[in-house]
């Protein structure tokens, strides 16, 4: 089984939360691969600014989850498990251009007590509840 690490953020600007909209409608938080020569932390401030143009500034470690899916590839379905590291990020500005072609075609801040229902994932919902905890 392939495994792969990525890291996140649970963006705040004052009482709102970033989530970005994939272009199959589920919103999603900010996230992506840790690259060679980077670490998670620095994986998830630059995975924010990628997907969002969203500069984030991070306040805490949230923790991590763990979930297996089946990747589909030239030779057939492979199966990866996945640990996504998420930390509570806080910004100066709410502005925010989501990035077409990381599959993204909306981005906005939602008022905390909407975001846990916007989002897709129930692991991301749990994160955003643990986030929400915290400021």
């Amino acid at each position: 089984m392939k495994r792969e690490v990525s890291s996140g953020g649970v963006v705040v600007f004052g009482n709102a939360i970033l989530l970005l909209k994939k272009y199959n409608g589920d919103w999603v938080l900010p996230k992506g691969r840790v690259e060679e020569n980077e670490n998670i932390r620095q994986a998830a401030t630059r995975e924010v600014l990628e997907e969002s143009s969203v500069k984030g500034e991070i306040i805490k470690y949230l923790g991590e989850i763990n979930y297996t899916f089946r990747n589909n590839t030239e030779t057939g379905q492979e199966l990866i498990n996945k640990t996504v590291h998420w930390f509570l990020m806080q910004t100066r500005s709410m502005d925010c251009i989501p990035q077409k072609k990381e599959g993204f075609i909306d981005a906005r801040f939602v008022h905390v007590d909407r975001a846990c229902r916007v989002a897709r994932y129930e692991d991301e919902r749990n994160i955003i509840n643990k986030a929400i905890c915290e400021i």
